[in-house]
């Protein structure tokens, strides 16, 4: 089957990465986006992985330009404030590599030594000696090292991520990239979806016009036009596994944006959910995300308001806009079902801790442009992307679920449920220890090996050490006593820290000249002073 001319339905941030990701490796194809002017935007999504900054690197995208069009702030971290414990202070999973120089012991197990021998270590000290850039988001900077040695291999263009208005940075993909690369935007309703056992035939609009592809795309969002509503393709929920499905959404502007523009995006678990609190340069994108299985939409909003006139002030929430958005998580039980690739909100969505909407539109679109390279596809192209598609899917799931199963948290019966239900048998990523985002490693290094996997692609041994769920207690120091008598074990945790404190005494010197974020991003991109 050819691959020659693509119809994608939707616009969006799905449709409008979709398009631009094809248009970029395909000049010569016949691309047509098709976008109901009656469908109103969403909005939200307005925060990144590493891996959407590696997607504009593969688009060649104008970072500056990119920048300034879609009031970007950069993004360093994810903290995670009340998961595991009411007031524990919050614990930070952030990206690059992990800085290991000062560790002798495998798995960074020093860090774990030290805090198993010395009661004065804090969790937080934990990333505070293995990344770098945490002297940058204590001290709101951003600094842009010369060399990977001056920050211990940090990279900042690499190890970060951003977060934007969702509703420019579609525009700017619209108008600023696609559209001027020679995607077709056509306007109209799909009035008609003509299909046969192959799959779709063709699209008959509104506007008295027919379209028809050799591929087709679908971005409609949960309505799932193609995929869903015209293929029947099956959808697989998780929502046993992660019930939150609906949440509250605003938008508050800054009042001391020096202060207020931080390098990371902070989620803070409140009764039945979290809320989310992401910067931009223009303002603060912040939501509750909840379940109405355990609390009513109605309270959910006065626990979110509640949240943000002690967080904020109450003078600041005074005339907001709050509207309310339901999702599902799940994904469809064949992502690419004949001639239809689900992409976006119609395909999977899990819910929007750690990012991942955004992470699966810009992977899968990559991935189906890989997959048509040869300008046509069979039914082993189709399988081998639904195989990853849904080997990612049902990983990066697990990883979501452990925020909240590893908590300590029962003040509510949201948190009960979390902490008491099986996991285990329900995920296939456990079963899969070859996969990069499986977590089966990690659980079996605490289990058998007493180590976690420390590396910049798995975030379990952030998330683990958050949660105090660490491989090494006094007891397994003691076995190892006996079995490598020759090791002081006391001297291995202080000659970690000793060092350790070196590199963050290092770190901060090389940034003490660094710019305030906000006042970065102001004069650099946005040429005001």
């Amino acid at each position: 089957m050819k691959s020659d001319r693509i119809v994608i339905v939707g616009g969006g941030s799905a449709g409008w990465m979709a398009a631009s990701t094809l248009i970029k490796e395909y000049p010569d194809k016949d691309i047509t986006l098709i976008e109901s002017p009656d469908v109103p935007k969403i909005g939200v999504g307005e925060s990144t992985t590493v891996g959407f900054i590696a997607w504009l690197s593969a688009l060649e995208i104008d970072h500056e330009e990119f920048m300034k069009f879609t009031d970007a702030a950069y993004k360093l971290s994810i903290k995670f404030t009340d998961f595991y414990s009411l007031g524990d202070g919050g614990f930070h999973y952030p990206f690059g590599d992990p800085y290991q120089g000062n560790c002798t012991q495998r798995g960074a197990n020093d860090w774990h030594i030290l805090k198993s021998l010395d009661s004065s270590t804090t969790k937080q000290s934990y990333v505070d000696y293995l990344f770098p850039s945490s002297v940058m988001m204590k001290e709101n900077k951003v600094f842009i090292p010369k060399s990977l040695k001056q920050m211990d291999g940090f990279d900042f263009m690499k190890d970060m991520a951003l977060q934007f208005d969702a509703i420019k940075f579609a525009e700017y993909l619209k108008e600023k990239y696609a559209k001027p690369r020679g995607v077709k935007h056509i306007q109209a309703n799909i009035d008609e979806v003509l299909k046969d056992e192959s799959g779709i035939l063709g699209l008959k609009l509104n506007n008295g016009e027919f379209c028809d592809a050799d591929l087709y795309i679908d971005c409609s969002g949960f309505k799932g036009l193609l995929i869903t509503e015209a293929l029947g393709t099956e959808f697989e929920s998780h929502e046993d596994r992660l019930p939150v499905n609906k949440a509250w959404a605003v938008q508050i502007p800054y009042e001391d944006p020096e202060k207020e523009v931080e390098l990371f995006t902070n989620c803070t678990a409140l009764g039945y959910g979290w809320v989310w609190n992401a910067p931009l340069y223009s303002r603060i994108g912040t939501g509750y995300v909840y379940s109405d299985k355990f609390t009513s939409s109605e309270d959910a909003l006065e626990e979110f308001k509640d949240h943000l006139r002690k967080t904020h002030g109450e003078h600041r929430i005074e005339g907001l806009s709050f509207r309310e958005i339901s999702f599902r998580s799940g994904i469809v039980s064949k992502p690419w079902n004949k001639n239809v690739v689900a992409i976006g909100l119609s395909g999977a969505f899990l819910e929007p801790l750690e990012s991942n909407g955004l992470r699966f539109i810009h992977s899968h679109s990559l991935l189906i442009s890989r997959m048509i390279s040869r300008g046509h596809y069979n039914k082993f192209d189709q399988e081998a992307y639904n195989l990853e598609v849904k080997r990612d899917f049902d990983s990066f799931s697990s990883f979501v679920q452990l925020h909240y199963i590893l908590t300590s948290r029962t003040d509510t019966e949201f948190w009960k449920f979390m902490s008491t239900r099986d996991v285990l048998p329900n995920s296939r990523a456990f079963l899969n220890s070859d996969h990069l985002m499986s977590f089966s490693s990690e659980i079996m290094n605490k289990i058998s090996n007493k180590a976690l996997h420390v590396d910049r692609w798995c975030g379990f041994h952030c998330i683990a050490v958050g949660n105090d769920w660490g491989p090494v207690t006094k007891q397994v120091i003691r076995e190892w006593q006996h079995v490598y008598p020759s090791k002081d074990f006391n001297e291995i945790a202080q000659t970690f820290k000793s060092r350790s404190e070196s590199s963050v005494k290092k770190w901060t010197e090389a940034i003490k000249d660094a710019p305030n974020h906000y006042r970065y991003l102001k004069e650099k991109f946005h040429n005001e002073v």
